[in-house]
């Protein structure tokens, strides 16, 4: 605990540091109130069904992913997945599109502009989005007599430019946190929206143990020690990394004095899971497109299957695709974000080999198969945590609102965006003053 307030203190002692915590949390806070504000035109007292209609399933998770918002029918209802949806099939069209891969080689000024694309890719699915969520409220148990000013164009016209104005807002948000906050401004979003909805559910689960005789607090307390020892999986994918020996012929190294190094070694450190929470994110929105396709074609066998197995997030169908899409877009998002060839030319100007492995070609090669047989078992690893809700609903008896937080997209964003969070806190307190989150070390003074 005193290392815990030290840490705390030292955090507050740098003022930048500081000043991106502030602004982090107040731009979260505006996000949350925001999440509460209703539309207006919608009578707030007439909206009962459409919570409990997003308690489970599918809707549950994109009510979850905007922190109640949807179910509020806020004007953050379409929460950040319109951005995340544009995120996407831009990163998917710079496969095939000669111009985005030009602009992806363009270093700074390639990446500002496929932000600006995303952003007006992202204006395009919410004014698709809108209209459908605010006609899909009445399906999903939102009386006519809730509609103050009707269905009619004053309505909806207005209701559409407010909600893509707030998805805009929400996305402006993230992009600030991201700029002049700590973390990752998009996913803090949604992993507050997650958080919010976290002691609704214990709440719920804890009182179904104690009051309906199944289990009572000493499976509730299994329970708790399950979600402890999945935590911790989570944490260990999210840190595992293997280790590439590079060894340096010639280098200079500064410790107060100068001195020829011969032969030193250092590492390469690739991440076992270095695609990070995306794939989840990713696999999580195409997930919902299954479940509308059988909808659509509700009038034929394959659609109805579609739909019934689809709609239900606890099912094996919906668990198998859903594993399967985590496989390859933890791949795909490797290969983007993971450049082997640039590592090896960037380690060959350096003066570094790998051991046994020529400079160039070669190592690209080599760095590019490791990852590739890394990839496979992290891939897997993410597939089993991002199912276990399934698992923990069929074997024990777990509320679908609580089994959201055993792994699956819940826990591991949460997870992977915290230790994120807490890195980006721990550079700044490395390079600017203490040794920060470390356990060994000495202080340093700021210059």
């Amino acid at each position: 605990m005193k290392k815990f307030i030290e840490t705390i203190s030292n955090i507050w002692k740098i003022d930048e540091l500081r000043q991106r915590i502030i602004l982090t949390l107040g731009l979260l806070l505006v996000y949350r109130f925001g999440a509460q504000v209703v539309l207006p035109g919608i009578d707030t007292a007439q909206l009962a069904e459409l919570s409990s209609q997003t308690e489970n399933g599918i809707l549950g998770i994109l009510n979850a992913f905007t922190g109640g918002a949807f179910a509020n029918a806020s004007v953050f209802a379409l929460g950040i997945m319109p951005y995340i949806s544009a995120s996407i099939v831009v990163q998917l069209m710079g496969i095939a599109i000669p111009y985005l891969q030009k602009l992806q080689k363009e270093g700074e000024s390639g990446r500002k502009t496929i932000n600006q694309i995303t952003r007006w890719l992202t204006i395009g699915i919410c004014i698709v989005q809108a209209p459908a969520y605010l006609y899909g409220l009445g399906a999903l148990g939102v009386p006519d007599s809730a509609f103050v000013l009707g269905k009619g164009l004053d309505f909806i016209v207005p209701a559409v430019i407010i909600l893509v104005t707030g998805c805009v807002f929400a996305m402006w948000l993230g992009e600030k946190i991201t700029d002049k906050g700590i973390g990752n401004g998009i996913s803090l979003l949604i992993m507050v929206g997650i958080i919010a909805t976290m002691p609704q559910a214990f709440a719920q689960e804890f009182v179904s143990r104690t009051t309906n005789n199944t289990g009572g607090i000493m499976f509730m307390l299994i329970e708790v020690i399950v979600w402890f020892l999945v935590i911790l999986a989570s944490v260990y994918l999210t840190m595992a990394v293997r280790q590439i020996p590079v060894q340096y012929a010639r280098r200079t190294a500064s410790g107060g004095y100068e001195k020829n190094v011969m032969g030193a070694r250092q590492y390469i450190p690739l991440k076992l899971n270095a695609s990070g929470v995306m794939p989840i994110i990713f696999a999580q929105a195409i997930m919902f497109a299954p479940s509308l396709i059988g909808r659509t074609f509700n009038d034929t066998a394959a659609g109805q299957w579609m739909e019934v197995q689809f709609a239900d997030i606890f099912g094996l169908a919906y668990n198998i695709l859903f594993a399967v899409l985590i496989i390859i877009f933890t791949y795909f998002y490797t290969a983007i974000t993971v450049p082997t060839n640039k590592m090896a030319d960037d380690l060959k100007r350096s003066g570094g080999f790998i051991p046994g492995i020529r400079p160039g070609k070669e190592t690209g090669n080599y760095l590019d198969k490791i990852m590739s047989l890394i990839t496979l078992p992290g891939s897997i690893f993410l597939a089993l945590l991002a199912v276990l809700p399934a698992v923990v609903v069929k074997l024990m008896d777990v509320q679908a609102g609580w089994a959201l937080f055993y792994g699956g997209t819940s826990l591991l964003i949460m997870v992977g965006v915290a230790i994120d969070t807490v890195q980006q806190v721990n550079s700044y307190l490395l390079n600017r003053h203490y040794d920060g989150l470390m356990k060994t070390g000495k202080n340093r003074k700021v210059a």
